[in-house]
């Protein structure tokens, strides 16, 4: 006989990708211990099936794994037709996976790897589930952004990195970019009862660039580390906007340690913002987009 849970998630579901480790880990563990039903994404079959126990252990609710490589859009879209079949509802989607890579990869789409999972993976996944968050509402789309999108520029130009390639430069305008479309979509929402907001989850002491890390981050992260948040404190803002009673009909917002904050000149041009929409839309396929 199933469980019935408390808890002021109780009878929500909360769906976190790159939930396997660090921040999105965190973020799953806090909300299944507020109630809430989890669905957690992650890369790796086993990793991510042990991630569920952990946080099905913490929290004593229910836990679904799904498994997707998200820097493949097939993949990203047959995950989406999983979490549809199985999830009637779908009350709060985070955002949260995302990486730094210094040197340049090629997504299987011939996409450069950074704009590809940082950006367009979070851009398709939420368009695709936009009808169950719909009918779920009120139901939130929070996006793991960073304070480096201050320093990010949209190179529409050179958007793939082929002309110039730099770890740094791709990963600021992939943060900017989560901002930018976190803005759009709450634009492109209004009397739907769906919010989009995005967050600055400060610098948390992960595995955040181990697969291809400059040389200056591993000669430095060693030595910040011990300052370096835990992932514990660095969910604190994802769980806050996923469940905050007083956040249900605030849209369109930045947040760095649970408050609002301003982000940058450039996040709020609502040209750039549309014209990245449509772009991502015409390099993801995304025949249907949400209209303005």
């Amino acid at each position: 006989m199933e469980q019935i849970h408390s808890g002021p998630m109780a009878g929500r579901t909360v769906l976190v990708t790159g939930a396997t480790g660090g921040i999105g880990k965190a973020t799953a563990l806090g909300l299944a211990t507020m109630g809430a039903r989890l669905a957690i994404i992650g890369r790796d079959r086993e990793r991510t099936e042990r991630a569920a126990r952990e946080v099905r252990a913490a929290g004593g609710g229910q836990v679904d794994a799904f498994v997707a490589d998200l820097s493949a859009q097939s993949e990203v879209r047959r995950l989406a037709a999983e979490l549809l079949q199985s999830l009637s509802r779908i009350d709060v989607l985070i955002n949260n996976a995302g990486g730094y890579w210094h040197t340049r990869h090629v997504t299987a789409d011939g996409l450069e790897h950074t704009f590809a999972v940082n950006h367009l993976a979070p851009f398709l996944l939420t368009n695709l589930l936009l009808d169950r968050l719909k009918q779920s509402a009120p139901a939130r789309v929070v996006t793991v952004a960073s304070n480096v999108q201050s320093l990010g520029r949209i190179d529409f130009d050179d958007l793939q990195g082929e002309r110039s390639y730099s770890g740094g430069t791709a990963y600021n305008q992939s943060k900017l970019a989560n901002i930018l479309f976190s803005y759009e979509l709450s634009r492109r929402l209004p009397g739907t009862s769906v919010t989009a907001n995005a967050l600055h989850p400060g610098m948390v002491n992960t595995s955040w660039g181990a697969e291809d890390p400059a040389l200056l981050q591993r000669l430095i992260v060693p030595f910040i580390r011990p300052f370096m948040k835990t992932p514990a404190r660095g969910a604190a803002t994802s769980i806050h906007l996923a469940s905050a009673p007083e956040l249900e009909q605030v849209t369109g917002r930045y947040f760095a340690n649970s408050k609002p904050k301003r982000s940058s000149q450039r996040s709020y041009d609502e040209a750039a913002a549309a014209r990245l929409w449509q772009v991502s839309a015409d390099l993801v396929g995304l025949t249907t987009p949400t209209g303005r």
